[in-house]
């Protein structure tokens, strides 16, 4: 996915033709989407991704000694927030609320897919950090960016206030 700069000054409209004309990168895959009629392009763009595929630092190690480094989280839901309110783990202990959360939003790890709080519980704090950083990044996509104007050259350009790229800590 490409970011595009927009100045300050520049109306919704003016973003919104610059996307419409621009050439989107093709692949082989998209062949069949380059034949789609203009309603089938805007169902595309329209389209909404849920899951995101990470890669953990150090990896989760299983009962049998095998290390899982690859996996997929999908979108938080506002039951996805709510639930670990009423978990009895979570009233005992606060700090329990991310592994609560975080099982509930890991879809797959490695060829685990039943992912739940003791398998959080079992992976090394820096997995967590970097999973819990993940989390917050795919659920704020697009509130982490802010226009801004260079002092010196007054040229404008875009930045991430979260930090790096997505899925990196």
């Amino acid at each position: 996915m490409r970011r595009r700069t927009v100045s300050p000054g520049a109306g919704l409209e003016e973003v919104l033709d610059t996307l419409a004309t621009a050439p989107a990168p093709r692949e082989e895959a998209d062949a069949p989407a380059a034949a789609a009629g203009p309603r089938d392009r805007s169902r595309e763009r329209d389209a909404l991704q849920t899951e995101f595929a990470f890669e953990l630092p150090r990896g989760y190690v299983d009962d049998e000694g095998q290390v899982h480094r690859h996996g997929t989280m999908r979108l938080a839901t506002a039951r996805d927030e709510l639930r670990p309110q009423i978990d009895l783990r979570v009233k005992e202990n606060p700090a329990y609320l991310s592994v609560v959360l975080l099982s509930q939003v890991i879809t797959q790890l490695g060829t685990v897919t039943d992912v739940h709080a003791g398998i959080v519980e079992r992976m090394y704090a820096t997995d967590v950090a970097f999973l819990q950083d993940f989390y917050r990044r795919i659920n704020s996509e697009g509130h982490t960016h802010a226009a801004v104007t260079c002092p010196l050259c007054h040229g404008s350009f875009e930045v991430d206030l979260s930090g790096g790229r997505l899925g990196e800590s």
